[in-house]
């Protein structure tokens, strides 16, 4: 970053008065000294970065601290050299004090202490977001900046006091805001952080305890609330840190992550895992539609999630008969009770496979007890027992490693073992839960799959134990062996050599952290709190997935019920309550900031055909383009006329599998639509979508994708 030498401001010519030096003088000055600070502050921060990754790694937490450390200076580097002067959001002065507060991303004070920006998330700049004409929050004006490569391209300001202006406001009010709104989109999302109103910024800040539903209607910035919440909560809430579990971040479909992936990073936050729900599961991605409609409605139930519990406990009887172990010096007696004390050796809640080893180590400790013979180490006759091929088939029969897709594959196979596990189906519904391949997995079937894998555990964790063990033996007896030899080559037998004779400090020298260990799984939980968009669109059973994932039962769940595929008559009190989840909180957004009046005029009345009391939100801005209809021989022509007439933007053709997209030309079916948005939307025969309310959602959420201009195709 080098020092200011031209000015922040780069206004075009219309906005010529907007550059009086009466106007954006301060601002020059602050800006100035923004840079200077930036300068020292990437300068400080890169030989600190240096200087921790040449540190010594060290063991254990030391070496957990040092790469916590190393993280948190590689993202604040990060997202200062990513910005720059553009860290500045805008300012706002106090009714009480004329000198300007400058609110940015980050929070940057200079050598000298002085605040220069104060961060977006602090409680001080609440007011810069929150202030509105009826409540103030005791600002007398507000300036915004919107920046085009590094430089202002234009400002507005908010005046709310009668002598708030005094001089310094250019008195535009929300004239250029409403301009931002149409401005061209690109395929990432663009930045909106500095032009977050008040009804969004409240629910932002709300606090993390139970559940905060945030319902609202197409274009009302459902989405832009759920990724500034997870960054806002980061930072308030001490209790969501990444030590204590994080935040997740779940949405709909892959082109949605895509879209925003921009979002959290250019807020600072890089620590939030995002995922799908197909995510979660191993099986997620090459899972296919199920395309029985009532297979999908009993598996999106979570009963049946519930025979999870008793397709595994099947599997979970110790031996009711006794049997002779044979060793090589005597018999051993193992009978029902020493069985069933070895089978509830585990502690509650130990996953089956996890709990395979500790019942393992019982069973021997049992035999090893009844072993007469005191002349027979313990470690030679655990080592004639670990031979005796009869009681390991019998412990197999007893608590045999399983395989989650296994478990679940055989629900789908074996109606028996279905009736058994779900006795409540009828003998109608187990035959259509069957099929002939069954592990030709659905996403239906991954509630299942993730209920099976978190009661399961995974049934590798045994073997690599034993490998991480044997590792561990094979160094500590290296380690051993280098101890002797130093030992060996000790002329006196005294001083620091003669301490390498005790056992504890060989073993000290092994480091058990360092050796081979699995990856963990980051999706895996449980988190501290979990942000859910397009909620709406989540079965009882995929919520299963979730509320396992957050004991806490703090969520940010975002969504429209006007916009669920497959209905959702119930209120959003009822639904979640069912599910699971309490302390629930309602907040409703119903601004549309996106969607021109011209297209909500035509797509209010789709969606209000199939659901009369949907929360159709009110369009704050038109553009003057009427919504036009077609014919589909027209695609060709309308997308070339309308590349021709824009150099930047992105449209999106929806129903036509046919169309191939190209740079700036998307092709998406409605379902994988929703959450995005475009300059313009074509929509191909919306009539074959289909009947009822799924076709009706997918006309009404395809329609609503465009921010300036949306034209309906019929063959």
């Amino acid at each position: 970053m080098t020092p200011l030498t031209t000015s922040a401001f780069d206004l075009p010519d219309h906005l010529t008065p907007k550059a009086d030096p009466a106007l954006i003088a301060r601002d020059e000055q602050h800006f100035a000294a923004i840079a200077r600070s930036l300068e020292e502050a990437i300068a400080e921060l890169s030989d600190r970065l240096d200087a921790e990754r040449k540190a010594p790694g060290g063991a254990g937490r030391q070496a957990l601290d040092r790469d916590l450390e190393i993280h948190r200076l590689t993202a604040r580097l990060r997202a200062l050299r990513r910005f720059g002067l553009d860290l500045c959001l805008g300012h706002m002065v106090s009714a009480d004090d004329p000198e300007p507060v400058y609110v940015g991303r980050l929070g940057l004070t200079d050598s000298q202490g002085r605040r220069l920006l104060l961060d977006w998330r602090s409680p001080a700049a609440e007011p810069f977001f929150g202030a509105t004409h009826g409540n103030p929050m005791g600002l007398a004006s507000r300036r915004r900046y919107r920046w085009t490569r590094g430089r202002i391209s234009d400002y507005w300001d908010e005046v709310f006091t009668a002598d708030g202006a005094e001089g310094h406001a250019a008195l535009d009010d929300q004239s250029a805001f409403i301009a931002s709104l149409g401005s061209s989109r690109s395929p990432r999302m663009r930045d909106v952080l500095a032009t977050i109103q008040a009804d969004q910024d409240a629910i932002i800040r709300a606090g993390s305890r139970g559940a905060l539903v945030v319902d609202g209607g197409p274009g009302t910035g459902k989405t832009v609330v759920a990724l500034h919440r997870s960054a806002y909560l980061l930072y308030s809430d001490p209790r969501l840190g990444h030590r204590r579990g994080g935040v997740l971040f779940v949405g709909p479909h892959q082109p949605y992550l895509a879209y925003v992936a921009d979002v959290l990073p250019s807020l600072g936050e890089e620590g939030v895992q995002t995922c799908t729900l197909r995510d979660l599961v191993a099986e997620g991605a090459a899972a296919a539609a199920e395309t029985d409609p009532e297979v999908a409605r009993l598996k999106a139930s979570a009963d049946l999630v519930k025979a999870i519990e008793p397709a595994v406990r099947f599997y979970e009887n110790p031996p009711t008969k006794g049997m002779t172990v044979t060793t090589h010096w005597s018999d051993i007696w193992v009978g029902p009770d020493d069985w069933a004390e070895a089978f509830a050796a585990p502690d509650p809640g130990t996953p089956h496979n996890e709990a395979r080893d500790r019942i393992w180590e019982e069973l021997l400790a049992i035999l090893t007890d009844k072993h007469d013979d005191e002349d027979i180490s313990p470690d030679l006759l655990r080592k004639s027992l670990l031979q005796n091929r009869e009681l390991l088939q019998t412990f197999n029969r007893a608590w045999p490693l399983i395989e989650a897709a296994d478990l679940v594959g055989d629900l789908w196979s074996v109606p028996a073992y279905l009736r058994m596990c779900a006795p409540w189906l009828t003998p109608d519904e187990i035959r259509r839960l069957q099929r002939a391949q069954a592990q030709a997995w659905t996403v239906s079937d991954l509630p299942l799959l993730d209920a099976a894998r978190q009661r399961l555990g995974d049934p590798e964790a045994s073997r690599r134990r034993r490998r991480q063990e044997a590792s561990i033996a094979a160094e500590r007896e290296r380690m051993s062996h280098v101890v002797d030899n130093l030992l060996a080559a000790d002329d006196d037998g005294e001083g620091l050599v003669t301490m390498l004779r005790g056992e504890d400090l060989r073993s000290s020298l092994v480091d058990e952290n360092a050796l081979p260990a699995a990856d963990p799984d980051l999706l895996a939980g449980p988190f501290a709190h979990i942000v859910v968009d397009e909620a709406q669109e989540l079965t009882d059973a995929e919520w299963q997935m979730l509320l396992q994932r957050c004991p806490s039962r703090s969520f940010t769940i975002v969504g429209d019920r006007a916009q669920a595929r497959h209905g959702f008559t119930e209120s959003w009190q009822e639904r979640l309550e069912r599910v699971g989840l309490d302390r629930i909180n309602l907040a409703s957004l119903s601004v549309n900031y996106r969607t021109p009046e011209e297209i909500m005029v035509e797509a209010e009345p789709v969606i209000r055909a199939a659901l009369p009391d949907a929360n159709v939100p009110v369009s704050i801005r038109g553009t003057g383009v009427p919504v036009h209809h077609g014919a589909a021989s027209e695609l060709g022509s309308i997308l070339d006329g309308w590349l021709a007439a824009h150099a930047d933007g992105t449209a999106c053709v929806i129903g036509d599998p046919t169309f191939e997209e190209t740079a700036r030309v998307r092709s998406l079916t409605p379902e994988l639509s929703k959450g995005l948005e475009f300059d313009l939307v074509v929509l191909v025969d919306p009539g074959s979508f289909g009947d009822g309310i799924e076709g009706a959602v997918d006309r009404y959420v395809a329609m609503t994708r465009a921010t300036r201009q949306l034209v309906i195709l019929t063959s």
